[in-house]
C-alpha cells in the first residue's frame, strides 16, 4: 500500500535516504567481514544502498520500506558484514511499519522484531564463533537477544504509540464534523419548522380576511376595509419573519427577536379578526420570569393550533387555557371540527402537529392531539423550569 504524501514530505524522506547513505558509507568501508569471498569494501554499496532505500519509502510504503529493509539484512549477512551504522534504518522502518502500515504490516512489523532479535542473536553468535568466540555461552546469547528484542521492540512499540494518538484525533475530528453536521441539522429542522408556522398562520388568517372581505364587499364596505387592513398587517408581519429567518440562513450567526408571552395578545387579535370567536382563560398565571425556550414554545404551539382551528374549525369558536403552575405549564386548545363538504376529502398528513411534539419534546414536554367527539383538542404539558417565583403584591404588602 503506497500513502499520499505532499511533495514536501516526499522531497524530505528522499533528502534523509541520501544523506543517510553517504554518512554510512564511510562507516560501513572500514567495517570487517567474515565472507569467504573476499569483496573488500565493495561489499558494503549494496547493503547501504537497500537500507537507505528503506528508509526513504518508510512513510510511502511502510510495507515495502519492511521487505526492503529485510532484503537489505539478508544481503548484509550473506557477505558475512557486521552490524554496523546502516542498521540503524532498521529502527526507523520498525518505527513506520507500527505508526503508519496497513493492520498486516502492523502484525508483520511485530513479527519482524521477534524474527530479527532470534535471527541478529544466531547471526552474532556464528560471527563470533568464527572469530573470538566470545558469545558461545547460553548466558551471553540470552542477554543479546534480550537487548535486541527490547531495541527492534521499542522502535515498534514507539510506533503503536503515535498510531494510537493518530487514531485518537481522527476520532474526535470525525466526532467533531458530526457534532457539527447535527447541530446545522437541527438549526434547519428549527427554521423550517419557524417557517411553516409563520408562514401557516399568516396564510390562513389571510384567506380567511380575504374569504369575508369579499362577501362583506356589497353589504359591508367598513367591514371590508377592515379585512384588507388585516390582511396587509398580517402579510408585512409575515414578510418580516421570514426576511430573519432567511438572514439566519444566510448568516448563521446572526439572531433575532423570538416571540414571547408578550406577543400572545397580537396572535389572538389577529384569529379574532379572522371572524373567529376566541375565548382565552390563564389561570394561573405565570409568578415569575419564564424561560425564553417555555415562552417561544408555548407560543409556537398556540400559533399551529390556532392556524388549525382556523383551516378546519367549526362555527362555535376556539377556546384556549394555559395554566402556569410551579413546575410546568398546561396548555389547552379545543375547537369544534367543521364539517367536511359531500364529496370532499379533508386535508390530513401535514407537519404542523409533528412540529408542535417536536416543540414540546425539544424542552423534554410532551404534547397530545386527538379529535375527540367531533371536537378538536391540543394537550400539552411543558416543563418551566426551577425558576423562582416573584411574590404577588398582597405578599409584598405583607412584608
Amino acid at each position: 500500500m503506497f500513502r499520499p504524501l505532499r511533495p514536501y514530505q516526499a522531497a524530505v524522506d528522499a533528502a534523509i535516504a541520501v544523506l543517510f547513505a553517504l554518512m554510512a558509507l564511510p562507516f560501513e568501508l572500514g567495517a570487517g567481514t567474515i565472507s569467504p569471498y573476499d569483496l573488500g569494501a565493495v561489499s558494503a554499496v549494496p547493503v547501504v544502498l537497500l537500507l537507505a532505500g528503506a528508509l526513504g519509502l518508510r512513510r510511502f510504503s511502510p510495507g515495502l520500506a519492511l521487505g526492503v529493509a529485510w532484503l537489505g539484512a539478508i544481503v548484509q549477512m550473506s557477505l558475512g558484514r557486521a552490524p554496523g551504522f546502516t542498521d540503524i534504518a532498521i529502527f526507523a522502518v520498525l518505527y513506520a511499519t507500527a505508526a503508519y502500515g496497513t493492520r498486516l504490516v502492523f502484525w508483520l512489523g511485530l513479527a519482524s522484531v521477534v524474527v530479527g532479535s532470534g535471527t541478529i542473536t544466531v547471526y552474532l553468535f556464528r560471527w563470533a564463533f568464527l572469530g573470538s568466540g566470545g558469545l558461545s555461552n547460553i548466558p551471553t546469547l540470552i542477554f543479546v537477544l534480550l537487548a535486541a528484542l527490547f531495541a527492534l521492540g521499542l522502535s515498534w512499540t514507539a510506533g503503536a504509540l503515535v498510531r494510537t494518538a493518530l487514531r485518537a484525533r481522527a476520532n474526535r475530528a470525525a466526532q467533531s464534523r458530526a457534532e457539527e453536521q447535527t447541530v446545522a441539522e437541527q438549526e434547519r429542522t428549527r427554521i423550517a419548522r419557524d417557517m411553516h408556522d409563520i408562514v401557516a398562520h399568516s396564510l390562513a388568517v389571510i384567506i380567511a380576511q380575504s374569504d369575508g372581505a369579499r362577501y362583506a364587499a356589497a353589504s359591508d364596505p367598513e367591514a371590508q376595509s377592515t379585512a384588507l387592513g388585516t390582511i396587509s398587517s398580517t402579510a408585512r408581519s409575515a414578510l418580516s419573519d421570514v426576511r430573519l429567518l432567511l438572514t439566519q440562513l444566510r448568516h448563521s450567526q446572526a439572531e433575532g427577536p423570538q416571540p414571547t408571552l408578550a406577543d400572545l395578545e397580537q396572535l389572538y387579535a389577529q384569529v379574532r379578526a379572522a371572524g373567529v370567536e376566541l375565548r382565552v382563560d390563564v389561570d394561573p398565571a405565570p409568578r415569575g420570569e419564564v424561560a425564553a425556550s417555555v415562552q417561544l414554545s408555548v407560543y409556537r404551539i398556540l400559533q399551529e393550533a390556532l392556524t388549525n382551528a382556523l383551516r378546519h374549525g367549526g362555527a362555535t369558536g376556539v377556546d384556549v387555557s394555559l395554566a402556569w403552575h410551579a413546575d410546568r405549564v398546561e396548555l389547552q386548545v379545543r375547537n369544534e371540527i367543521a364539517p367536511v363538504a359531500e364529496g370532499a376529502e379533508r386535508r390530513t398528513g401535514g407537519h404542523g402537529l409533528i412540529g408542535m411534539r417536536e416543540r414540546a419534546q425539544l424542552i423534554g414536554g410532551r404534547l397530545d392531539a386527538a379529535a375527540v367527539d367531533g371536537v378538536f383538542v391540543v394537550t400539552a404539558s411543558l416543563p418551566t423550569g426551577a425558576v423562582p417565583e416573584l411574590p404577588t403584591p398582597t405578599e409584598r404588602s405583607a412584608r
